[in-house]
Protein backbone atom coordinates (compact mmCIF):
# COMPACT_ATOMS: atom_id res chain seq x y z
CA UNK A 1 0.00 0.00 0.00
CA UNK A 2 0.84 3.58 -0.88
CA UNK A 3 0.13 4.61 2.28
CA UNK A 4 -0.41 3.57 6.30
CA UNK A 5 -2.64 6.80 7.14
CA UNK A 6 -5.66 9.29 5.51
CA UNK A 7 -6.52 12.50 6.97
CA UNK A 8 -9.28 14.90 5.18
CA UNK A 9 -10.25 17.85 6.31
CA UNK A 10 -13.71 20.10 6.00
CA UNK A 11 -12.08 23.33 6.36
CA UNK A 12 -14.12 26.75 7.42
CA UNK A 13 -13.96 30.06 7.30
CA UNK A 14 -16.50 30.72 9.93
CA UNK A 15 -15.55 34.46 11.33
CA UNK A 16 -15.80 32.92 15.41
CA UNK A 17 -15.15 29.97 16.80
CA UNK A 18 -17.85 26.93 15.59
CA UNK A 19 -18.44 23.42 16.24
CA UNK A 20 -21.39 21.21 14.58
CA UNK A 21 -22.64 21.79 10.96
CA UNK A 22 -20.45 24.55 8.77
CA UNK A 23 -17.39 24.32 11.03
CA UNK A 24 -13.78 22.57 10.77
CA UNK A 25 -13.85 18.30 10.61
CA UNK A 26 -11.43 16.49 10.23
CA UNK A 27 -11.06 12.36 9.63
CA UNK A 28 -8.12 10.06 11.00
CA UNK A 29 -7.95 6.52 9.02
CA UNK A 30 -5.58 4.05 9.40
CA UNK A 31 -4.95 0.70 7.25
CA UNK A 32 -2.70 -2.07 8.97
CA UNK A 33 -1.90 -5.15 7.23
CA UNK A 34 -4.66 -4.14 4.58
CA UNK A 35 -7.41 -4.14 7.21
CA UNK A 36 -9.09 -0.51 7.66
CA UNK A 37 -9.14 0.71 11.17
CA UNK A 38 -12.49 2.57 12.37
CA UNK A 39 -12.12 5.85 11.55
CA UNK A 40 -12.05 8.98 14.12
CA UNK A 41 -13.79 12.42 13.78
CA UNK A 42 -12.55 15.41 15.38
CA UNK A 43 -14.59 18.52 15.66
CA UNK A 44 -12.00 21.41 16.39
CA UNK A 45 -13.66 25.15 16.50
CA UNK A 46 -11.10 27.64 14.95
CA UNK A 47 -8.39 27.24 12.44
CA UNK A 48 -5.99 28.10 14.46
CA UNK A 49 -6.29 25.21 16.52
CA UNK A 50 -7.07 22.85 13.51
CA UNK A 51 -3.82 23.90 12.43
CA UNK A 52 -2.07 22.99 15.48
CA UNK A 53 -3.51 19.97 15.93
CA UNK A 54 -2.73 18.76 12.31
CA UNK A 55 1.19 19.70 13.15
CA UNK A 56 1.15 17.79 16.29
CA UNK A 57 -0.56 14.72 14.39
CA UNK A 58 1.67 14.76 11.48
CA UNK A 59 4.70 15.12 13.30
CA UNK A 60 3.59 12.24 15.53
CA UNK A 61 2.83 10.31 12.77
CA UNK A 62 5.50 11.28 10.77
CA UNK A 63 8.12 10.22 14.35
CA UNK A 64 5.99 6.59 13.85
CA UNK A 65 7.57 5.89 9.71
CA UNK A 66 4.12 6.20 8.60
CA UNK A 67 2.73 7.84 4.86
CA UNK A 68 0.21 10.13 4.80
CA UNK A 69 -2.38 11.63 2.87
CA UNK A 70 -3.79 14.13 3.83
CA UNK A 71 -6.84 15.72 1.90
CA UNK A 72 -8.17 19.60 2.11
CA UNK A 73 -11.79 20.57 0.79
CA UNK A 74 -10.81 23.68 -0.53
CA UNK A 75 -9.17 24.90 -3.91
CA UNK A 76 -5.47 25.02 -3.97
CA UNK A 77 -5.23 27.22 -6.83
CA UNK A 78 -6.84 30.05 -9.25
CA UNK A 79 -7.39 29.98 -12.98
CA UNK A 80 -4.73 29.92 -14.93
CA UNK A 81 -3.22 33.97 -15.42
CA UNK A 82 -4.03 34.99 -11.85
CA UNK A 83 -0.78 35.36 -11.14
CA UNK A 84 0.56 37.02 -13.86
CA UNK A 85 -2.34 39.69 -13.40
CA UNK A 86 -0.82 40.21 -10.16
CA UNK A 87 2.71 40.74 -11.61
CA UNK A 88 4.28 37.80 -10.32
CA UNK A 89 7.12 36.00 -12.19
CA UNK A 90 8.33 32.58 -11.54
CA UNK A 91 6.68 29.45 -9.74
CA UNK A 92 2.59 30.94 -10.21
CA UNK A 93 1.13 28.44 -7.11
CA UNK A 94 4.05 29.24 -5.03
CA UNK A 95 3.78 32.79 -5.56
CA UNK A 96 0.12 33.21 -4.48
CA UNK A 97 0.61 31.03 -1.55
CA UNK A 98 3.56 33.10 -0.64
CA UNK A 99 1.28 36.11 -1.33
CA UNK A 100 -1.74 34.79 0.82
CA UNK A 101 0.33 33.29 3.68
CA UNK A 102 2.39 36.74 4.42
CA UNK A 103 -1.16 38.88 3.58
CA UNK A 104 -4.07 37.01 5.67
CA UNK A 105 -4.23 37.58 9.00
CA UNK A 106 -6.76 35.18 11.33
CA UNK A 107 -6.06 34.85 15.03
CA UNK A 108 -6.72 32.51 17.68
CA UNK A 109 -10.50 33.81 17.57
CA UNK A 110 -11.15 32.96 13.51
CA UNK A 111 -11.15 36.89 13.55
CA UNK A 112 -9.69 37.38 10.25
CA UNK A 113 -9.48 40.02 7.25
CA UNK A 114 -10.25 37.75 4.37
CA UNK A 115 -12.34 40.63 2.63
CA UNK A 116 -10.06 43.41 3.03
CA UNK A 117 -7.46 40.87 1.40
CA UNK A 118 -9.92 40.10 -1.64
CA UNK A 119 -10.85 43.80 -2.15
CA UNK A 120 -6.94 44.16 -2.15
CA UNK A 121 -6.66 41.74 -5.18
CA UNK A 122 -9.28 42.76 -6.88
CA UNK A 123 -7.91 46.18 -7.03
CA UNK A 124 -4.40 45.19 -8.20
CA UNK A 125 -5.99 41.96 -10.98
CA UNK A 126 -8.16 44.82 -12.80
CA UNK A 127 -8.71 48.04 -10.74
CA UNK A 128 -12.49 47.33 -10.07
CA UNK A 129 -14.14 44.62 -8.05
CA UNK A 130 -13.78 41.48 -9.66
CA UNK A 131 -13.02 38.97 -9.77
CA UNK A 132 -13.73 38.08 -6.12
CA UNK A 133 -17.46 38.43 -4.99
CA UNK A 134 -19.44 38.04 -2.34
CA UNK A 135 -19.61 39.61 0.96
CA UNK A 136 -21.48 38.48 4.32
CA UNK A 137 -21.13 41.61 5.99
CA UNK A 138 -23.35 44.98 4.86
CA UNK A 139 -20.66 47.34 4.75
CA UNK A 140 -20.06 49.15 1.15
CA UNK A 141 -16.67 48.09 -0.90
CA UNK A 142 -15.83 49.59 -3.48
CA UNK A 143 -13.68 46.83 -4.81
CA UNK A 144 -16.03 43.59 -3.68
CA UNK A 145 -19.47 43.52 -4.15
CA UNK A 146 -21.93 41.06 -1.99
CA UNK A 147 -23.33 40.23 -5.38
CA UNK A 148 -24.36 41.14 -8.46
CA UNK A 149 -20.57 41.29 -10.41
CA UNK A 150 -20.09 41.40 -13.60
CA UNK A 151 -19.51 39.01 -15.81
CA UNK A 152 -16.16 37.26 -16.82
CA UNK A 153 -14.89 38.68 -20.62
CA UNK A 154 -13.11 37.02 -23.15
CA UNK A 155 -9.36 38.66 -21.98
CA UNK A 156 -10.12 38.31 -18.10
CA UNK A 157 -8.84 35.13 -15.60
CA UNK A 158 -11.56 32.53 -16.06
CA UNK A 159 -13.90 32.15 -13.80
CA UNK A 160 -13.02 28.47 -13.38
CA UNK A 161 -10.19 26.26 -13.15
CA UNK A 162 -9.92 23.28 -15.98
CA UNK A 163 -11.09 20.57 -12.88
CA UNK A 164 -13.87 22.59 -12.37
CA UNK A 165 -15.52 22.79 -15.81
CA UNK A 166 -15.33 18.65 -14.84
CA UNK A 167 -17.11 19.02 -11.98
CA UNK A 168 -19.82 21.47 -12.62
CA UNK A 169 -21.02 21.64 -8.93
CA UNK A 170 -18.10 22.61 -7.58
CA UNK A 171 -18.04 26.50 -6.61
CA UNK A 172 -15.55 29.02 -8.50
CA UNK A 173 -12.96 30.24 -6.43
CA UNK A 174 -13.58 33.91 -6.81
CA UNK A 175 -17.05 33.10 -4.87
CA UNK A 176 -16.95 34.25 -1.21
CA UNK A 177 -19.91 33.74 0.48
CA UNK A 178 -22.94 32.21 -0.29
CA UNK A 179 -24.42 28.54 -0.65
CA UNK A 180 -21.82 26.11 -1.56
CA UNK A 181 -19.20 29.02 -1.78
CA UNK A 182 -15.25 27.86 -1.55
CA UNK A 183 -13.56 31.16 -1.70
CA UNK A 184 -13.17 32.12 1.43
CA UNK A 185 -12.14 28.51 2.43
CA UNK A 186 -9.21 29.03 0.28
CA UNK A 187 -8.09 32.38 1.40
CA UNK A 188 -7.90 30.61 4.77
CA UNK A 189 -6.97 27.12 3.94
CA UNK A 190 -4.01 28.30 1.74
CA UNK A 191 -2.17 30.01 4.29
CA UNK A 192 -2.60 27.37 6.89
CA UNK A 193 -1.45 24.60 4.74
CA UNK A 194 1.74 26.64 3.53
CA UNK A 195 2.02 26.55 7.34
CA UNK A 196 2.09 22.73 7.61
CA UNK A 197 3.73 22.13 4.58
CA UNK A 198 6.89 24.56 5.44
CA UNK A 199 7.49 23.86 9.14
CA UNK A 200 10.87 23.06 10.02
CA UNK A 201 10.10 19.13 11.24
CA UNK A 202 7.91 18.54 8.47
CA UNK A 203 9.50 20.64 5.42
CA UNK A 204 11.66 17.56 4.07
CA UNK A 205 8.98 14.85 4.36
CA UNK A 206 5.81 16.85 2.62
CA UNK A 207 5.14 17.62 -0.66
CA UNK A 208 2.36 19.92 -2.83
CA UNK A 209 0.00 17.66 -5.14
CA UNK A 210 0.30 18.17 -7.62
CA UNK A 211 2.85 21.37 -7.70
CA UNK A 212 5.72 19.70 -6.28
CA UNK A 213 5.11 16.54 -7.58
CA UNK A 214 3.35 16.19 -10.87
CA UNK A 215 0.33 14.40 -11.30
CA UNK A 216 1.70 11.03 -9.59
CA UNK A 217 2.37 10.27 -6.11
CA UNK A 218 6.06 11.01 -5.38
CA UNK A 219 7.55 8.37 -3.63
CA UNK A 220 10.06 9.99 -1.77
CA UNK A 221 7.44 12.16 0.24
CA UNK A 222 6.20 10.88 3.31
CA UNK A 223 3.31 13.52 3.40
CA UNK A 224 1.54 14.36 0.93
CA UNK A 225 -0.97 17.11 0.78
CA UNK A 226 -3.60 17.21 -1.88
CA UNK A 227 -7.24 19.08 -2.62
CA UNK A 228 -10.49 16.86 -2.47
CA UNK A 229 -13.66 17.53 -3.25
CA UNK A 230 -15.94 14.78 -0.88
CA UNK A 231 -19.19 14.93 -3.20
CA UNK A 232 -17.42 13.07 -5.74
CA UNK A 233 -16.89 10.16 -3.23
CA UNK A 234 -20.01 8.08 -1.84
CA UNK A 235 -21.99 9.63 1.07
CA UNK A 236 -22.65 7.58 4.00
CA UNK A 237 -24.60 9.54 6.09
CA UNK A 238 -23.95 9.11 10.24
CA UNK A 239 -26.53 9.93 12.63
CA UNK A 240 -26.17 12.46 15.29
CA UNK A 241 -23.60 14.29 12.61
CA UNK A 242 -23.78 16.97 10.29
CA UNK A 243 -22.87 16.07 6.57
CA UNK A 244 -19.55 17.69 6.87
CA UNK A 245 -18.55 15.09 9.41
CA UNK A 246 -19.85 12.13 6.98
CA UNK A 247 -18.54 13.83 3.94
CA UNK A 248 -14.53 13.71 5.43
CA UNK A 249 -14.96 10.34 6.81
CA UNK A 250 -16.55 8.54 3.05
CA UNK A 251 -13.37 10.62 1.50
CA UNK A 252 -10.85 8.94 3.92
CA UNK A 253 -12.52 5.61 3.13
CA UNK A 254 -12.81 6.16 -0.32
CA UNK A 255 -9.16 6.99 0.06
CA UNK A 256 -7.96 3.84 2.02
CA UNK A 257 -10.08 1.08 0.02
CA UNK A 258 -8.44 2.61 -3.50
CA UNK A 259 -5.10 2.02 -1.91
CA UNK A 260 -6.10 -1.26 -0.19
CA UNK A 261 -7.52 -2.57 -4.06
CA UNK A 262 -3.89 -1.01 -5.48
CA UNK A 263 -5.75 1.76 -7.30
CA UNK A 264 -4.98 4.66 -5.26
CA UNK A 265 -2.45 5.78 -8.19
CA UNK A 266 -5.29 6.25 -10.78
CA UNK A 267 -6.75 9.18 -8.98
CA UNK A 268 -3.35 11.03 -8.81
CA UNK A 269 -2.76 11.27 -12.34
CA UNK A 270 -5.80 13.22 -13.57
CA UNK A 271 -7.55 12.64 -17.02
CA UNK A 272 -6.19 10.82 -19.76
CA UNK A 273 -7.07 13.63 -22.41
CA UNK A 274 -5.74 16.10 -20.61
CA UNK A 275 -3.69 17.91 -23.00
CA UNK A 276 0.23 18.99 -22.80
CA UNK A 277 -0.67 22.28 -22.18
CA UNK A 278 -3.82 21.77 -19.59
CA UNK A 279 -1.19 19.61 -17.54
CA UNK A 280 1.49 22.18 -17.21
CA UNK A 281 -1.50 24.82 -16.08
CA UNK A 282 -2.60 22.65 -13.83
CA UNK A 283 1.21 21.69 -12.47
CA UNK A 284 2.13 25.48 -12.34
CA UNK A 285 -1.21 27.00 -10.85
CA UNK A 286 -4.61 25.23 -11.02
CA UNK A 287 -4.15 22.53 -9.52
CA UNK A 288 -6.21 19.51 -9.22
CA UNK A 289 -9.00 17.43 -6.93
CA UNK A 290 -7.45 14.24 -6.17
CA UNK A 291 -9.98 11.49 -7.64
CA UNK A 292 -10.85 13.46 -11.07
CA UNK A 293 -9.64 11.23 -12.94
CA UNK A 294 -10.27 7.66 -15.72
CA UNK A 295 -11.26 6.01 -12.31
CA UNK A 296 -14.12 8.11 -11.54
CA UNK A 297 -14.90 9.14 -14.92
CA UNK A 298 -18.85 8.83 -15.25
Amino acid sequence: MRFDEYITVDWSSASSPQIGPNSIWICTSKCHSEELQKSRLHNIPTRSAATEWLRGHLYTSVQAGNRILVGFDFPFGYPAGTASALGMQGPQWKNMWRLLFNSLSDNHKNENNRFDLAEKLNRQITGEAFPFWGNVRDEKRKYLLRRGRRPHKQDDVAERRLVEKLVPSAQPVWKLAGVGSVGSQALTGIPAVWSLRFDPRLAKKTRIWPFETGLRIEPSAQIIMAEIYPSIFPLRLIRGKPKDAAQVTAAARALAIADRNNQIDSLFVGRSDLKKRDIKIIENEEAWILGVSDYFKK
